[in-house]
């Protein structure tokens, strides 16, 4: 019994010893959430959440071992078209009034090369939490002018919205549907370190 205690203790430091502990705010002025999905087949629809926040702990330059936590207010959504994001908000979409957040928790961070990572994590949307998988590009840290450190954080991925049980769609005379399933995700993120 002795022995499993020393252990468990001994595991528990080790994690607090290598937890991070430098805490990254987002620069909500300078960042942006984005997304695009394919409309009737032959263009782009593209949006924005304006409202959103979270932090990343971390404690190495490039950022290889950053835990993110991010929620988006869904209700924030913004694609220049007061109907269109009406209608996004409606149950036929996200469903806001029920779900008024999406939330993304990190599960790992692993190194590809070339200053880029693939950001693995919990993707909960419309009450669902499935894993997904991201790509980030670190794009430096510097000092402002007003002795703030900043961080850039390129983030990039596809998700299949229907997974989450986002199914609105409707079929066109031509074939095809006029929404995309999968949606591309475009983040520009400006980190700024916390004092």
């Amino acid at each position: 019994m002795k022995k499993v205690s020393l252990l468990f203790i001994c595991v528990l430091l080790v994690s607090i010893l290598h937890a991070q502990t430098t805490k990254w705010g987002f620069d909500g002025a300078h960042s942006k959430i984005s997304f695009s999905v394919t409309h009737m087949m032959i263009s782009e629809v593209e949006g924005q959440f304006t409202a959103y926040e979270g932090a990343v702990l971390s404690d190495e330059k490039d950022f290889s071992d950053a835990k993110i936590d991010f929620t988006i207010d869904v209700s924030s959504v913004n694609t220049a078209n007061t109907k269109r994001d009406d209608h996004l908000r409606s149950a036929d979409f996200f469903d806001v009034n029920k779900f008024p957040k999406i939330v993304f928790k990190s599960t790992s961070m692993k190194n590809i090369g070339k200053g880029e990572y693939q950001l693995t994590g919990d993707f909960t949307m419309l009450g669902v939490t499935k894993p997904i998988k991201l790509t980030v590009k670190h794009r430096g840290t510097v000092n402002d002018p007003w002795g703030n450190t900043k961080a850039g954080l390129k983030i990039a991925g596809t998700i299949d919205r229907t997974k989450w049980g986002l199914k609105y769609n409707s079929l066109m005379d031509t074939g095809g549907v006029m929404i995309g399933e999968n949606i591309e995700i475009i983040c520009h993120i400006e980190l700024i370190k916390q004092k």
